[in-house]
């Protein structure tokens, strides 16, 4: 009753024209007495909060307000209050109103005394923030930050639809390119400064993006040859592609130049490929004296007793007895000079073979990582993988050194005879013959001479200007250690393709004992194609 009675005093001012100002104004406008009680709320003001006059009449005001916040409002208000002053909107006050239906709402809030003739109220004004320009100035901010990191990493941004047609192309990918920026390019520009031989790779990259079961991913490395003033730079792409009902619509990305970067991984892999060459010749020569110093005196023996043998047959003075044990003196000596031989490797091999069961694909892919990381990643590979090939039984360590170094020697021959890009196909199969896991490796380079083909696993022997030939005959050698075999097809057209096989792991029943290698039975293979 007195919250009417106050109501309908503050309805006589109108001869102020209080009343019509208050209902007319934009901005939603409450008034509440120093009880904290709404007394009025003008048109604006129901329809944000969705009361009727006559409920909101009477409401304290902190039931406007969500109720996590309503103990300190109330300080707040007592405070205002103790020293009340106009407090215009704009100057920090923001807060969440609650309106009917149990919607939060931010809003900006101005506080304004009116002593009246008996009491003092507070008109209350509310404005909804305004989410779009706050949203406005996030985004600008956010685009701002970018734009500055875009920068500081030099990156080219860049939109695409499905079929490589340009949809927005920035400065940077102009520049890149070799263009004024803003100036237009179609898809016939931008294909032709990719250089012939990297156009295969970026296009198995996109197709790789557009494939609806993958992940939309797009990764390319490639060279663009700059229309401005004809220079060559590797450039280096990644983004993703978006779908809509499972087909590809739109690639958004990024670019960089990785001209430095590729120079200097040119640059260390020339250095550790020098490193190892000499560290290889180290110990080949090591090894060679090694095996000189432990040979020399049987042979100078076997030398000295074949003199005397000869000198009785050529005098027609043959003394049997002397003869006799001349030969035997030979064939002891022999025996001497070959186990110290094998006396040698087996140190310098010391040290047991472990062997455990390995997927023979997940190899493969580990072998084309580490070539490519180690400055040969300049080929295209085509893998052609049985799957659920049963495990092998193998070193991984030795079965990855003889897929790298195949995988190497494939990339050299293909470069050496003018091949920038070399593609490699690599099968992996069950030898229903053998019975084992059968890997092939194939190039499309110059191939081999049938000559040169008897001779690839010869030590020392090499076609390379700074190999030393030992390469194949440790993959050979590692193979065999392994229970399997590697060749070389000789009349493969084009190009030439190295085989080699090895065992399948037995079947496992029940628990393994630790520490025990199983045994497998070595085929001892020999194909006919090798000598």
């Amino acid at each position: 009753m007195v919250i009417l009675k106050e109501y309908q005093l503050i309805s006589q001012y109108s001869d102020l024209s209080f009343q019509t100002l208050f209902n007319t104004v934009s901005n939603a406008m409450l008034l509440v007495n120093d009880a904290g009680q709404v007394i009025q709320a003008n048109p604006m003001a129901q329809l944000l909060l969705g009361y009727p006059l006559e409920t909101i009449i009477g409401l304290e005001v902190e039931s406007l307000i969500p109720q996590r916040y309503r103990q300190h409002h109330r300080h707040y208000r007592q405070a205002f209050n103790d020293n009340r002053e106009e407090r215009p909107m704009g100057t920090g006050n923001k807060l969440s109103v609650l309106t009917r239906d149990g919607r939060e709402l931010d809003v900006h809030i101005g506080l304004s005394p009116l002593h009246g003739d008996i009491k003092t109220y507070t008109l209350v004004t509310l404005h909804v923030v305004d989410r779009r320009r706050e949203a406005e100035e996030a985004l600008r901010i956010s685009e701002e930050r970018l734009r500055f990191a875009r920068e500081a990493a030099n990156l080219g941004v860049f939109d695409l639809d499905a079929n490589f047609n340009i949809l927005y192309w920035d400065d940077r990918m102009h520049e890149l390119w070799g263009l004024d920026s803003g100036s237009p390019l179609n898809k016939k520009q931008l294909l032709s400064a990719i250089h012939p031989e990297d156009i295969a790779l970026r296009q198995a990259a996109l197709n790789h993006a557009s494939d609806p079961d993958g992940n939309g991913r797009y990764h390319a490395e490639y060279r663009v040859t700059n229309f401005r003033d004809g220079s060559e730079h590797w450039v280096a792409a990644v983004g993703r592609m978006h779908f809509h009902d499972g087909r590809p619509t739109r690639l958004v990305g990024v670019a960089r130049d990785i001209t430095e970067q590729r120079s200097l991984e040119k640059k260390l892999q020339e250095q550790r490929d020098e490193a190892e060459q000499v560290f290889t010749q180290q110990v080949a020569a090591q090894t060679a004296s090694a095996i000189a110093h432990e040979l020399n005196q049987p042979l100078a023996a076997i030398s000295a007793y074949s003199e005397v043998a000869l000198h009785a047959l050529e005098n027609n003075s043959i003394d049997t007895e002397k003869l006799k044990r001349a030969l035997e003196g030979c064939v002891k000596q022999a025996q001497r000079a070959g186990n110290s031989l094998h006396e040698l490797l087996a140190f310098l091999q010391k040290g047991d073979l472990v062997k455990d069961q390995l997927n023979i694909n997940d190899a493969v892919r580990e072998a084309l990582n580490i070539a490519k990381s180690s400055g040969f990643g300049n080929f295209r590979s085509t893998l052609n993988l049985e799957k659920n090939i049963r495990p092998v039984l193998g070193s991984r360590t030795h079965v990855i050194k003889i897929l790298v170094n195949l995988l190497r020697n494939a990339v050299e021959a293909m470069q050496s005879s003018g091949i920038s890009t070399a593609a490699i196909v690599i099968k992996v199969r069950t030898n229903t013959e053998t019975n084992m896991a059968h890997v092939s490796v194939q190039d499309y380079g110059p191939g081999l001479t049938p000559d040169v083909a008897n001779r690839v696993f010869e030590p020392f022997f090499t076609t390379k200007t700074t190999g030393i030939g030992l390469g194949l005959v440790i993959s050979r050698a590692l193979a065999e250690a392994n229970g399997g075999q590697l060749w070389v097809e000789p009349s493969t057209k084009p190009g030439t393709t190295f085989h080699f096989t090895l065992p399948f792991a037995p079947p496992v029943y029940g628990t393994s004992v630790q520490g025990r290698e199983p045994k497998i039975k070595n085929p001892n293979l020999k194909n006919p194609n090798f000598k």
